[in-house]
């Protein structure tokens, strides 16, 4: 971290509503979380999470791509404004774009990512809506690291709820909301104290290795 007297100093990017950013915010600025949220930043200079963040007093940043500039370029950029203001942990939030391997190793152990399903099943988009067609019993969300393997980096703590008869995909998309709500704030304060880390890209929590992730149950 950045000093043993400061707080972790946290980066957060978004491209939507950023309903888990302001989660996490709201814990942090209740002091539930010992860290300091240096960054909001968007590729989506319209998203909602950059004046929901502003009203919270944090720094915002809408870094749109440029349609001249390769995705290496865009994620140099990003990198920068991140480094530059020295953050020890990035957060994906709902961050939409697929980063590069440069952009990934230049913060190994210290990204995380949220993710609607019970990795490693469904990754990428429309999660609920493969849960129901597959039949599923079980769906939840998990939080995880993040590597160049697009939702494949190592599991840390997952959220299961039963799917019900009456699920549809707007329901369950609500349920799975709702619990990572509380599972992301967690795994940051996790790290924010020092219990959590990933040497050698095993995640260890109080110095135990996570084999297999950690699941809460939910209604």
């Amino acid at each position: 971290m950045s000093g043993a007297a400061a707080l972790p100093r946290v980066a957060i990017l978004v491209s939507g509503a950023g309903s888990n950013m302001l989660a996490i915010a709201r814990h942090c600025r209740a002091g539930d979380i010992p860290a300091s949220i240096v960054l909001v930043a968007s590729d989506r200079p319209t998203a909602a999470a950059l004046p929901a963040a502003a009203a919270l007093g944090l720094e915002t940043l809408a870094l749109a791509p440029d349609p001249a500039q390769s995705r290496a370029e865009f994620d140099a950029r990003l990198r920068g404004e991140i480094e530059v203001r020295g953050a020890d942990l990035v957060v994906l939030a709902g961050f939409m774009r697929i980063l590069s391997p440069e952009f990934v190793g230049a913060f190994a152990g210290r990204m995380l990512n949220i993710h609607p399903s019970l990795l490693p099943r469904h990754k990428g988009l429309h999660t609920h809506r493969h849960v129901l067609e597959a039949g599923d019993t079980e769906h939840g969300a998990t939080v995880h690291y993040v590597t160049p393997e697009l939702d494949g980096g190592p599991a840390i703590l997952q959220a299961r709820i039963r799917v019900r008869p009456d699920d549809d995909a707007s329901s369950l998309a609500a349920r799975v909301q709702h619990c990572e709500h509380l599972i992301y704030p967690r795994v940051v304060d996790w790290i924010a104290r020092g219990r959590l880390r990933c040497p050698a890209g095993v995640p260890e929590l109080d110095g135990n290795p996570l084999v297999s992730p950690l699941v809460e149950d939910f209604a």
